[in-house]
């Protein structure tokens, strides 16, 4: 496997095009995007928890119901979350996609990210699609990802080749993710495409799967928001037999797969609004996985640690805390826990205890802009890692001021 460019146009058959339509006030920001499929595609997605969900999310599972689609329609700028006529923009939006690329608005996979509770006019979506169709290429990605970003500072992408029955097959993905991120899922939207042949099945098995472990262990914030979704096509252009079971095959998929959402992941973890430190909790020597999910999770999650990493003070105790209160079943008289980052590591906790150690040499760690916080549990053999990162005056300042 290998990492190679062109985000969700890599895969082969797959353009993708992004446009400012006018939801934005801001004319130099694209506000719409589109990824296109040349021919039809298994389609597999995953959705928010929260009990509130925007009227894209309820219009993309009728849409994929049937395990196929063959586009996406994202705007940013509007939720269209909690409008009396959500649902109804929403299809309007699938419609008018279809009518542009020739397709049946069921093909159409449809997303919204933005303000919440802000009636969402489709006049600009309407003007701007026939563009917006015309301007799709196999060179978009970079304005796609663009186009659905909301206070990102960064594009977030990647692409990956790898191979299934000795077929080159390619995978790739963009992601938007800045707040209200918390696991099941966080505020973000995930579209993947691939040219790998695989069953609508196995597609919807591989992210369901991969999701426990990338998504769904992220967190800026804790706030799981209302339009979160992870989208991904297969449209089998790679020409590799059909993956239709676990095995050899279904096991590279996964692979690929991994790859590309852990890299998401630590690419919205680390762009977390006013974030400076991207945060790894890697937990080893746990009961069971779920205790190793619980631990970290606790740890990312908890406010003190992260303020603690913005002031680059090694104060363990907020880590330990964050591992009393997180649930799992923990002996903390075996815990240990180590600060490291390109400048080195400083072990601050053995047994449940703190031990001797260079405040000034914790202090050039934790002035890193990448901190793993290494979690041993000595209760077993699972592991699991969880992203987050540092809690900073400007988040406050940021959200304090988004809806005005």
């Amino acid at each position: 496997m290998k990492i190679i460019t062109g985000g969700v146009c890599a895969a082969k058959g797959f353009t993708a095009a992004g446009v400012h339509c006018g939801i934005r006030k801001n004319r130099t920001k694209k506000d719409l995007a589109l990824i296109y499929s040349a021919v039809p595609a298994g389609a597999a997605a995953v959705y928010t928890a929260n009990l509130v969900k925007g009227a894209p999310i309820t219009v993309t599972k009728e849409n994929i119901a049937d395990g196929t689609a063959q586009a996406v329609i994202c705007n940013s700028g509007n939720a269209n979350t909690c409008n009396a006529d959500g649902l109804q923009v929403a299809r309007e939006m699938c419609a008018l996609t279809a009518g542009a690329l020739g397709l049946r608005a069921e093909d159409i996979v449809v997303a919204s990210t933005g303000v919440i509770g802000q009636r969402m006019d489709i006049t600009p979506i309407a003007a701007g699609i026939p563009a917006l169709a015309a301007a799709l290429s196999e060179t978009g990605s970079d304005d796609a990802c663009e186009a659905i970003m909301t206070t990102d500072t960064v594009r977030k992408e990647i692409a990956v080749e790898f191979t299934l029955g000795g077929k080159t097959c390619r995978l790739g993905g963009i992601a938007k993710g800045s707040g209200m991120i918390h696991p099941d899922l966080a505020t973000m939207l995930v579209f993947l495409t691939t040219d790998a042949a695989i069953s609508p099945e196995m597609l919807h098995k591989a992210l369901l799967g991969d999701v426990q472990s990338t998504f769904n262990m992220t967190s800026v914030d804790g706030d799981t928001s209302t339009n979160d979704m992870v989208c991904i096509l297969a449209n089998g252009l790679a020409g590799n037999e059909p993956v239709t079971a676990e095995g050899e095959d279904f096991t590279a998929f996964m692979e690929a797969l991994n790859t590309v959402n852990v890299y998401l992941c630590r690419a919205i973890a680390a762009d977390g609004e006013g974030a400076t430190k991207l945060l790894e909790c890697s937990v080893t020597g746990a009961k069971d996985l779920a205790a190793a999910r619980t631990v970290a999770k606790s740890v990312i999650c908890s406010s003190l640690t992260k303020a603690a990493m913005f002031g680059e003070d090694a104060n363990w105790g907020r880590v330990l805390c964050a591992i009393g209160y997180s649930g799992a079943d923990v002996d903390v008289a075996r815990v240990g826990v180590t600060f490291r980052s390109k400048a080195g590591s400083v072990t601050v906790c053995e047994n449940g205890a703190g031990v001797p150690f260079s405040e000034e040499a914790a202090a050039k760690v934790l002035h890193e802009k990448e901190i793993d916080i290494l979690v041993s549990l000595g209760d077993g053999d699972a592991a699991a890692a969880a992203w987050g990162c540092d809690l900073t005056y400007e988040y406050v300042k940021i959200n304090g001021e988004y809806r005005t």
